[in-house]
């Protein structure tokens, strides 16, 4: 399955190559922006499962790389550093009570480190499992048209 960045197993990132990724990531983003000229401050990231994957680690890696994200299924993409300065940033969770490859713990560790970094953090909860469902979407747009 074509993927953003390796992972050893489900659940397990190839941490190298998640660095590696994420750096290139931002970098292209960097480049995007003068090619195309739009405001580099002003990208709100959107992805389901590894795409929210490589977008947390974006917040993770780099102070300024996102205004904020919709993450719909992300796990906590690394444990044991320290996370930028994240103030200004808004991020919308949404994960699913019953999800089998991103446990409710996985969420909240994720809502609490991202808080910690002082990220404005919206946690939205599904009765499912890992599906991307069409109430999660509408809760994710609701929250950005309340974004200022």
């Amino acid at each position: 399955m074509p993927r953003f960045f390796k992972r050893l197993a489900e659940g397990i990132f190839d941490e190298e190559d998640l660095i590696f990724r994420t750096k290139e990531l931002n970098e292209f983003l960097d480049e995007a922006a003068e090619k195309y000229e739009f405001d580099r401050n002003n990208i709100i990231a959107i992805g389901y499962s590894n795409g929210a994957n490589i977008a947390a680690s974006l917040l993770f890696h780099y102070q300024d790389a996102l205004k904020g994200a919709i993450l719909h299924h992300p796990m906590v993409p690394r444990r044991g550093i320290e996370l930028p300065d994240l103030s200004g940033k808004s991020v919308f969770i949404a994960a699913g009570t019953n999800d089998p490859i991103c446990p409710s713990a996985e969420s909240l560790e994720l809502q609490g480190l991202l808080e910690q970094a002082k990220a404005q953090v919206e946690l939205y909860w599904e009765n499912r499992g890992h599906q991307l469902t069409a109430s999660e979407v509408e809760a994710a747009s609701k929250w950005y048209s309340s974004l200022s």
